[in-house]
């Protein structure tokens, strides 16, 4: 099978199928794409994929699609390609097969830029919030992008006005990556007062859309694309949001993908932070104040942390880290096999973050496999 076919048939399932599309996905995971989209062209599918591609099927215009995106400097980025996010995607595969609505894979994704997808994604944080953003939720927004871009850490938003737009200008100005994720075609600049922020981007990172050329923005598709945005960043900080807005959604997709969300605490009297004061208090998020905490919150252990009151003190891992540290026992050593038991984190994933605990003296090897280090406690530590 070439690859002029698996991208035209990946091009075709784009356009046919509105994301997100189970069914659709489930026939393509079964039989691969080149097959399914000729199935759906046949009209030769069950009624469950019938009913989400019978209304386009006839409209093949994968051809001239890939051709428009070829000439914006683009191109369709597939599952197949090695740059390709795997890893970052994995966790919405994950969300979809325990049913969760933000799970799905998107079946293809239009690229604008030269950066390369799966590279810009090794060490990504989305910043969110609301469009209409305070002076104060503006700056500290331009401030995390600049700060996390010019630590090499890719920002992730969703060109929107407010607080998206200046996360992305601050990336920009300190002239690291940054990556807008739209719910319309990559040839469209929406909004449109930011055609010349979307012109700049693919220059310094990548316009990303599951969305084909020509497809226009709609309520729905900005809910759909929030999970993209919440997967392809190690971590989500809302900057500012009321208690109704997309960055809340954006903020749900996170902590349902099991990444780290975080939040920026705002003046008590804004209507503007409301929405982050909300995640505060309902534990679903940890305060940040500054890029330090963000890198700390998202990322490497024993290199990304933020500079302790003691040098003794370790900060607490996060996500699955945490969960395997918190199976070690403090008595004897446990397999490998036994902290993915005791964790429910995945046995190569356990293999991959016991070396990373070891070496910030939160683990240690022993003749009976893995503990706890004693140099490894801290404060509230029980």
């Amino acid at each position: 099978m070439s690859d002029d076919e698996l991208r035209l048939a990946r091009a075709y399932l784009s356009r046919v199928a509105e994301p997100p599309a189970h069914a659709v996905a489930a026939l393509v995971a079964a039989v691969g794409p080149v097959r399914a989209a000729r199935l759906i062209r046949d009209g030769d599918v069950s009624a469950a994929v019938d009913s989400q591609t019978s209304a386009r099927r006839d409209g093949d215009t994968a051809a001239e699609d890939l051709a428009a995106v070829a000439v914006l400097g683009g191109r369709l980025v597939i599952p197949e390609d090695g740059e390709w996010p795997a890893w970052p995607f994995n966790a919405l595969a994950v969300a979809a097969s325990h049913g969760l609505r933000c799970g799905l894979e998107p079946l293809a994704l239009w690229v604008r830029g030269d950066g390369e997808l799966a590279k810009l994604t090794e060490r990504a944080v989305a910043v969110v919030g609301s469009r209409a953003a305070s002076a104060y939720g503006q700056h500290v927004a331009a401030e995390f992008g600049f700060g996390l871009a010019e630590a090499g850490v890719t920002v992730v938003s969703g060109a929107a006005y407010g607080i998206d737009g200046a996360a992305h200008r601050g990336a920009l100005t300190a002239g690291g990556p940054t990556i807008a994720v739209l719910a319309c075609g990559v040839d469209i600049a929406y909004p449109r007062g930011h055609e010349g922020l979307l012109e700049r981007i693919p220059h310094h990172g990548l316009v990303v859309s599951e969305y084909p050329p020509g497809c226009r923005p709609a309520r729905h598709r900005f809910l759909t694309r929030n999970r993209l945005i919440a997967a392809l960043g190690e971590g989500t900080v809302v900057v500012e949001a009321g208690k109704r807005s997309g960055a809340k959604n954006t903020a749900a997709s996170t902590a349902a993908l099991g990444r780290v969300l975080m939040a920026v605490p705002g003046p008590v009297t804004s209507a503007s932070s409301s929405g982050c004061h909300e995640l505060l208090r309902s534990g679903e998020a940890v305060a940040v104040s500054s890029v330090a905490e963000v890198i700390e919150s998202t990322g490497r252990l024993g290199v990304d942390l933020v500079e302790a009151t003691r040098a003794t003190e370790v900060g607490l891992p996060q996500g699955e880290a945490l969960r395997v540290f918190e199976a070690l026992p403090l008595g004897s050593g446990i397999s490998a096999e036994a902290v993915a038991v005791e964790s429910g984190v995945e046995l190569p994933r356990v293999r991959a973050l016991l070396p990373e605990l070891e070496l910030v003296r939160l683990a240690e090897r022993v003749d009976t496999g893995w503990k706890r280090s004693h140099e490894g406690s801290w404060r509230g530590d029980t």
